[in-house]
């Protein structure tokens, strides 16, 4: 049986289809080559090269600090490998809240960021990305969520936290799954994102050719959509944000381009969801101005040349709270348009809002 020619040709202009193409190209990109480029820490090359450094962290945890290690079940079936260091007996008010940390995309729990915690006297959760050390599976974005989600139940099922006594504390890449966490479970108590960034397509589009763009663009869209702005404008709590000045990784140019840095975008897309009246193009100037401040002599520079008045800026944004609530976003800053010098006013809000949210650290970040 012979098919029609008419039918051979449309398949075969269909198989071979610019869409299909990239398609194909882009899963097999992001098989292949572009996870482990985007999360390094899953490639057993290097865990084998850390494996002594890994084991010693874990050893120093558990005798030390006395830390509890569980292996958890995602919905995927992903065995999720965490480390607990219960401070709820020894360590006053901080000890009964419970830091749950987010590492990097080549950090490990056993030599990662719970050491900051644990330091401040806090209960610590930490627990290593799927494919890492002793978590199976592969990091892409749903099995990170899945693994996120294990965890936070762990800690209020197992551990006995409620949820307003969790914190979440994210290292670069962790900004995803930190993000996701508060967005799936908002009574969480607060976030600190340390060298995260707002959108992982700037940054994928910075280390490929331009010749790739559009297959870039699918592929992050498509198996690799690390949104973590999009998530946290969800959530309606505390937000810390910790820009590192010497950062090279999530930079669009070069660390010594402070306004390329993708943590700035986060900071603007976060108070633009929250104060959308105040950040108007005056209020995003302004904002903008105080983030390009090479060091914090300019930071105070900046805000004193707006002439800030720090205590009507407080006094509106505490009346607007206590009359109207607190959910975002805020419609705080609506004013008549014909009044030049109210607008300048309500662009100051913007400013006043910056340094509780965004702390600056002059340092690089490390994987």
């Amino acid at each position: 049986y012979a098919l029609p020619c008419h039918i051979i040709r449309y398949r075969l202009n269909n198989l071979f289809s610019p869409s299909r193409y990239l398609c194909h190209s882009s899963f097999l990109i992001a098989h292949s080559f572009g996870r482990r480029m985007l999360y390094p820490g899953s490639v057993y090359l290097l865990q084998k090269a850390m494996r002594p450094m890994l084991q010693q962290g874990q050893a120093r945890l558990v005798e030390e600090c006395e830390g509890q290690r569980n292996k958890l079940v995602a919905c995927d079936g992903n065995e999720i490998d965490t480390m607990f260091v219960d401070r709820r007996r020894v360590g006053g008010m901080q000890g009964q809240t419970l830091v749950i940390c987010c590492e990097g995309n080549a950090g490990f729990y056993e030599v990662g960021c719970m050491n900051t915690p644990l330091e401040g006297g806090y209960s610590v959760l930490g627990w290593n990305h799927p494919g890492f050390a002793g978590s199976t599976g592969v990091p892409f974005p749903q099995n990170e969520a899945n693994a996120m989600d294990v965890v936070i139940q762990f800690a209020v099922h197992r551990l006995g936290f409620n949820l307003r006594d969790i914190m979440v504390y994210a290292w670069s890449i962790g900004g995803f799954t930190a993000s996701w966490a508060v967005m799936s479970y908002p009574e969480i108590q607060a976030v600190v994102l340390d060298a995260s960034f707002d959108d992982l397509l700037p940054l994928a589009l910075k280390v490929m050719p331009d010749s790739w763009r559009p297959l870039v663009t699918h592929t992050v869209r498509q198996y690799m959509n690390l949104n973590n702005a999009d998530q946290l404008c969800k959530y309606q709590g505390p937000v810390l944000l910790i820009r590192r000045t010497k950062d090279e990784i999530i930079t669009t140019t070069g660390p010594e381009d402070i306004m390329s840095n993708r943590g700035n975008d986060l900071l603007l897309k976060l108070l633009q969801f929250r104060y959308p009246k105040v950040m108007t193009d005056d209020g995003v100037r302004a904002v903008r101005a105080w983030l390009g401040a090479s060091n914090p002599l300019e930071e105070a520079s900046v805000y004193s040349s707006y002439e800030v008045d720090d205590d009507w800026c407080t006094s509106v944004l505490q009346s607007y709270q206590s009359e109207r609530g607190q959910f975002f976003p805020w419609s705080v800053g609506k004013r008549p348009q014909l009044d030049s010098t109210l607008n300048d006013e309500y662009s100051h809000l913007g400013l006043l809002t910056c340094p509780p949210s965004l702390h600056r650290l002059s340092l690089c970040t490390c994987l």
